[in-house]
């Protein structure tokens, strides 16, 4: 039995490590062309425009003045690309609707030209006429001014990890937020004639597996593997400039700052798409009868889906206990619930349900069992949100030996055992209407019977953990 238990954590680690190579090559790749992003294509679908806008960039900067962190501390690279203003040039570019002149290089671009006008005047053409003069340099209809903003780190973080006889994973997860402002300026008059602003969040996931056990006497045995996937900060400030010249692009058509060449156009699917992003992103908040800022009833915020809703669903749970016996089994179950939202933080919440709590070699007991309990919501106005549980219920129990006599079974008050339940465990709001949520509870019994041996001080205490989907209905 111990070689086979050493196979197979072996085979186990070395399918880690397997894995591991797979997920982390090593072999030289080629330089290749840069992928394009999901805004480029949308830059790309704009209807064509009447006529081209000249346009001058003389600098996008990063205003943000924010330098790399490190474990080791602050770094003197920067926290964001120095390169903003060539992302912006090929987005306008990618656009089609932009002729981008050189402002960046403009000291260059006039010393070149003095050096071409030096060598006219003291060169002739063959004919013995002088050279003719350089054509004048374009100008611009406006300039676009603007930079990155803000490199917020650290918005959201967080991880889950377990681990059972020295055998375990764990994930962490961070996201970082870059913001991008554009304006156009017009050259003749110095009117700003529209700003813009997006933002791009910037994802960050570690997975880490490992085994760190003792297999036989003096023989421990170590095994790690994990990745991490990053999303390349370039990237998302790239795709942020090219939302903002898509979203600069739309606005001064809906202004009449500039036109399309087919007026019809204006109903094409890229354009309907920017009013309905728009739209959903002006509905986030709106003020209420005293000119406070509230959520609108149309944008997804779980307190309003908690707060005086009605709701229904159902759990998958896995039981076990602990008591008198050293090996409890881990045994399937469910539960239904009815649901009512108090308050933005409070819920109240009906359930019924059954299952088994088992030991390998001695007993099994059926159960039954109906809950009243209250819920507690640590973070309302999040998708995932925390939550503790605590409440009341009622248990009903017939334990039997492995050769099925019956050996406890409640008989007073009608065979319903009180309990006190406690819990903990989170809630995710995929929508208005449906949730799904993981956690552990515990039942205070009040009994040493349930597993029908009475033995030390300690009572017997059944274990849940459950997963479950609700669907939430009402006001």
């Amino acid at each position: 039995m111990k070689n086979i238990k050493l196979f197979l954590i072996l085979l186990f680690g070395g399918m880690l490590g397997g894995c591991a190579v797979h997920l982390k090559p090593i072999s030289v790749t080629p330089a290749k062309l840069g992928e394009p992003t999901i805004i480029n294509s949308y830059l790309r679908a704009l209807p064509e425009p009447k006529e081209k806008i000249v346009a001058a960039v003389y600098k996008f900067r990063d205003q943000t003045g924010q330098y790399k962190s490190s474990a080791s501390g602050v770094t003197w690279s920067t926290a964001v690309t120095q390169g903003a203003t060539s992302m912006l040039l090929k987005s306008l570019e990618d656009s089609g609707w932009f002729i981008t002149l050189e402002r960046e290089g403009l000291s260059n671009l006039l010393n070149e030209r003095k050096i071409i006008r030096s060598t006219r005047e003291n060169f002739s053409s063959s004919d013995g006429h002088n050279l003719p003069p350089l054509p004048p340099l374009l100008y611009a209809g406006i300039t676009l001014e603007g930079g990155i903003i803000a490199y917020e780190t650290n918005l959201v973080t967080g991880g889950f990890g377990a681990k059972y006889f020295g055998i375990g994973a764990s994930t962490q997860y961070r996201k970082d937020e870059v913001t991008i402002y554009l304006r156009a300026v017009s050259t003749q008059t110095g009117r700003i004639l529209k700003t813009v602003y997006t933002t791009k969040s910037i994802l960050s996931q570690l997975v880490d597996v490992g085994v760190y056990r003792y297999v036989k006497f003096k023989r421990l045995l170590e095994v790690e593997t994990g990745y991490s996937t990053n999303e390349p900060p370039q990237l998302c400030v790239l795709e942020a400039i090219e939302k903002a010249v898509y979203s600069l692009t739309v606005e001064g058509i809906v202004d009449k700052l500039w036109e399309l060449k087919n007026p019809e156009d204006i109903n094409s699917p890229i354009i309907r798409d920017y009013f309905k992003e728009k739209e959903q992103t002006e509905q986030l908040v709106k003020l209420d009868e005293r000119g406070k800022l509230m959520p609108r009833k149309n944008f997804f915020n779980s307190a309003q889906v908690v707060s005086k809703k009605w709701g229904v669903g159902g759990n998958v749970t896995a039981q076990t206990y602990a008591g008198d016996y050293a090996q409890p089994e881990l045994k399937l179950a469910g539960n239904f619930f009815l649901k009512y939202g108090l308050s933005s933080r409070f819920s109240l919440l009906l359930s019924g349900g059954g299952g088994h709590i088992a030991d390998r070699d001695y007993f099994t007991a059926k159960n039954v069992h109906v809950d009243l309990r209250t819920m507690f919501y640590l973070l309302p106005k999040r998708r995932l949100s925390p939550y503790i549980t605590v409440g009341g219920s009622l248990l009903n129990f017939w334990t039997k030996d492995r050769q099925g006599i019956e050996i406890y079974r409640q008989r007073k008050y009608g065979g319903w055992k009180p309990a006190v339940i406690s819990g903990v465990g989170f809630e995710y709001f995929l929508s208005s209407y449906f949730g799904i949520n993981l956690g552990i509870e515990n039942y205070f019994s009040f009994t040493d019977e349930l597993d029908g041996m009475v033995h030390g001080a300690k009572d017997d205490y059944p274990w849940n953990g459950r997963f479950g989907v609700i669907y939430y209905f009402g006001n």
